[in-house]
């Protein structure tokens, strides 16, 4: 009677981005870079509150940046490509692992900006394509003429329109939830989170989106009461 020979399975090795810590690493990092440039370009529109001749020099600065101004902008939306990719999957495998929902869903450890994670992402990319149609290529600026050049003037007049310093208000606190769970899970994924520390952290990260999104809405709010204009 002959033997069977058995041949061992040969299990194919798992790099780092398909693994879910890899993934999770990769949110982190991009995470980081996306807030880096939202802290940066929140003190840069906070110059409206100075001389109309401040902002329009950082905007012409920016402008005269040129082709390091598009590999800023390439980088930036490589990172987000990647933490949007990143998120879903992430996601997807969490639904894969768990098909059978529960019956009633439970919020006792989530919070609000946790179940609102995956849909303001969305909404605040929305809001980001039309801030820029809006006033950087001037393509969309309803009820104002767009004076290119003259940052001052487009942001006042932009935001004189009350639904687009409302919508920019919505969206500007969508990100504040999404930042505020973005950086909570940051501090997790880099292994920062201590149950001694935790309270703390969890209170920074939303400290931080608090202050980040009172510095944005501050210019819509300031141009609707007349302190700027």
């Amino acid at each position: 009677m002959g033997t069977a020979e058995l041949i061992p399975h040969q299990a194919h090795p798992v790099t780092f981005w398909q693994s879910t810590n890899g993934k999770k690493v990769v949110m982190a990092v991009t995470g980081a870079m996306m807030f880096a440039f939202v802290v940066g370009h929140m003190l840069g529109n906070l110059q409206m509150f100075e001389a109309p001749e401040h902002i329009n020099a950082y905007g012409h600065f920016l402008h005269n940046l040129g082709e390091l101004l598009w590999i800023e902008r390439g980088i930036l939306l490589l990172a987000i490509a990647l933490h949007i990719t990143a998120t879903v999957q992430l996601a997807l495998r969490s639904k894969a692992a768990r098909p059978i929902g529960y019956s009633r869903k439970e919020a006792i450890n989530s919070s609000y900006a946790a179940r609102t994670m995956y849909w303001s992402g969305p909404i605040v990319l929305v809001f980001i394509i039309f801030h820029l149609l809006q006033f950087t290529a001037g393509y969309v600026h309803p009820q104002a003429q767009f004076i290119a050049g003259d940052v001052y003037h487009n942001v006042v007049s932009g935001f004189q329109v009350w639904w687009v310093s409302a919508w920019y208000i919505i969206a500007i606190g969508l990100l504040g939830f999404h930042l505020s769970h973005g950086l909570w899970s940051m501090f997790q994924s880099v292994g920062l989170a201590h149950p001694k520390l935790s309270p703390y952290l969890r209170s920074a990260a939303r400290a931080i989106a608090i202050l980040i999104v009172l510095g944005y809405i501050s210019i819509p709010i300031s141009v609707l009461l007349g302190f700027i204009k």
